[in-house]
């Protein structure tokens, strides 16, 4: 289950950028919480103690509980978002969503597959997960960090659905039931390239020789006539 931590705030008075300037000097972060029919209220926290959270957080649904100055008694939120800086992984602000112990909220919660499914490690086939994460509904005690699924006895053709998940007491999905979330499917055979038929035979093919370098054209056919002889002058 998620575990509830605590963290302390402080009310934030100025809102413009020069004064979130002066507070990110400091090494404290703008924040604000709102939900739980309250009006949003600024606030302001050591930007180390929204650093030691993230670190030692174990899923992506965080639940804290502010402790905020001047206040008897903390308030229970969920961390909503973390706004980080475009140029880097410095946070620039955070959004706290006020919730009520004793009411139930709706959450993803990321879906994770636990073992090696019989089909993949003993038939070679692949393991397909289709849902990444689960939407579900709990009170905030109830909130799980993550939703394993035991896939090891899965063989080659197997489904898991939404509703064949084990999940934990006091928490209900609220996704289709009949919506598939792991399946295990034979391995993909590689096709065999096959060559393309031959083209049709083309007619036969007329090469014609060319002429010897420097070879004499061919005399003309036409017989040529003969000169008529001459008379001879006879001198009488």
């Amino acid at each position: 289950m998620a575990k509830q931590v605590k963290i302390k705030a402080e009310h934030r008075e100025g809102t413009g950028r020069s004064a979130v300037r002066k507070l990110k000097a400091r090494g404290i972060i703008p924040a604000v919480i709102y939900g739980a029919k309250q009006k949003p209220e600024p606030l302001q926290i050591s930007a180390r103690d929204i650093n030691a959270i993230l670190s030692h957080a174990s899923g992506e649904n965080i639940l804290v509980e502010i402790e905020i100055d001047g206040e008897k008694g903390g308030r229970a939120a969920m961390l909503q978002e973390i706004q980080h800086s475009p140029l880097g992984d410095a946070i620039m602000h955070v959004d706290f969503h006020a919730v009520s112990m004793d009411e139930k909220i709706e959450a993803d919660v990321p879906l994770e597959a636990l073992g090696v499914a019989t089909g993949v490690k003993n038939f070679g086939g692949l393991l397909e997960q289709s849902l990444r994460s689960l939407t579900i509904e709990c009170l905030p005690r109830d909130l799980p960090d993550r939703i394993t699924v035991d896939v090891s006895n899965m063989n080659i053709g197997d489904t898991i659905h939404v509703r064949d998940i084990a999940l934990p007491e006091g928490v209900v999905a609220k996704v289709q039931p009949d919506l598939t979330a792991f399946s295990v499917v034979e391995p993909a055979v590689e096709e065999v390239p096959v060559a393309a038929p031959e083209a049709a035979a083309a007619g036969p093919e007329v090469i014609t020789e060319k002429k010897a370098e420097g070879e004499a054209a061919a005399p003309a056919t036409t017989p040529s006539k003969e000169a008529a002889p001459k008379e001879k002058d006879s001198k009488k």
